[in-house]
């Protein structure tokens, strides 16, 4: 696929793990929606991993194989995914950041809200925050709406104007 074709899929993902993640938490206690709509997500993971894979394997191809890898592990069901999410995210952030492939500031806000995500999972897991599904403490959304914002952001960013090729020296 082309760099294009492949920013595109990735905007595509993205707005559809949103909607299907949220929807989701919306629909819990409708078990067979929410496991169509986990499905969904799976999938969106996977082709997020490869599409963002392909458009950041130039700026250094063994950071943009774990990103690839860590979007794999998220998309297994039961397998703890949001710590996988955050480490996969903050690598691809990082990585187009370093080729300046988006603008810096959205690069920059995808690296800063992932770094929290990564120090937050963890705490959480150890029972703080309200514990490892603590969707009820404030603590938990002041952390994960700027990683809304920024993949809303990259998923329109990336549908309309696509990835720059990395830049000569930020490459490997």
């Amino acid at each position: 696929m082309t760099r294009a074709s492949n920013a595109r899929l990735a905007g595509v993902a993205f707005l559809l793990y949103i909607v299907a993640g949220i929807a989701s938490m919306m629909l819990a206690r409708r078990p067979d929606v929410a496991s169509v709509l986990a499905i969904l997500t799976s999938f969106c993971a996977l082709t997020l991993g490869v599409t963002l894979w392909a458009l950041t394997r130039d700026v250094d191809p063994d950071l943009a194989m774990m990103g690839l890898v860590c979007r794999v592990i998220e998309a297994v069901p039961g397998s703890g995914g949001e710590i996988y999410f955050a480490v996969g995210s903050l690598l691809f952030s990082w990585l187009f950041l370093r080729g300046r492939m988006i603008p810096v500031p959205l690069a920059w806000l995808g690296v800063v809200a992932s770094a929290f995500l990564v120090a937050l999972i963890p705490l959480q897991l150890l029972g703080l925050f309200g514990g490892a599904r603590g969707w009820s403490s404030p603590v938990t959304w002041f952390v994960w709406l700027p990683m809304l914002v920024f993949e809303l952001a990259l998923a329109l960013w990336l549908i309309v104007k696509g990835a720059a090729a990395p830049r000569g020296a930020s490459a490997a």
